[in-house]
């Protein structure tokens, strides 16, 4: 019994739908990031709207559906009618909320996929203000791959009045000073 490719995606789909199992939903995105890694199957998960779904599911409260749903994204968002529709769906938000995720994969995935959505237009959105004071903190993260990241993230994507700005705003917060002890 040979399911055909876009039989199968749907079948996912159904299934994150009907199911009520956290640990199914979580296996199910899963598997939904990983066909988004295939090229041949961006057509048949625009079809079955796998963008919207990923976008929706970055608003959990579930980390493990957060991380698979910015890690499909980032992997559908290579295509340029995928980083268009994410663009338009006001993609950008949600994934610059990424940042904030405890999970370093989940913030990996956001700072990567905010990379590949990067373009002329949409530039002002993904290398805002915040966005870049973010990055800056990142690059001085005891996780190499973090802070190297981070790094080409202000170097290739950001321009240096951009980060001088963000460098001389977080010299006048208290982003990153600890809280006194009891």
């Amino acid at each position: 019994m040979e399911l055909g490719r876009l039989e199968y995606l749907q079948a996912l789909v159904t299934e994150f739908q009907v199911t009520d199992s956290p640990e199914a939903k979580e296996q199910v995105l899963a598997n939904l990031a990983n066909f988004a890694y295939d090229p041949q199957n961006y057509e048949y998960l625009r079809q079955l709207q796998v963008l919207d779904l990923f976008l929706d599911m970055l608003a959990e409260d579930n980390e493990t559906l957060v991380e698979f749903a910015i890690g499909g994204l980032c992997n559908l968002c290579l295509d340029k009618t995928n980083k268009d529709y994410i663009l338009e769906a006001n993609g950008v938000e949600s994934i610059i909320n990424c940042l904030s995720s405890s999970n370093e994969e989940t913030v990996m995935s956001a700072v990567t996929t905010l990379m590949y959505l990067t373009t002329p237009q949409s530039h002002q959105q993904t290398t805002a203000l915040p966005v870049v004071e973010c990055m800056l903190r990142f690059s001085l993260s005891a996780s190499r791959r973090l802070s190297n990241l981070a790094t080409v993230f202000l170097e290739d994507y950001c321009t240096p009045p951009q980060v001088e700005e963000a460098r001389n705003l977080s010299k006048h917060t208290a982003v990153g000073i600890p809280l006194p002890k009891d």
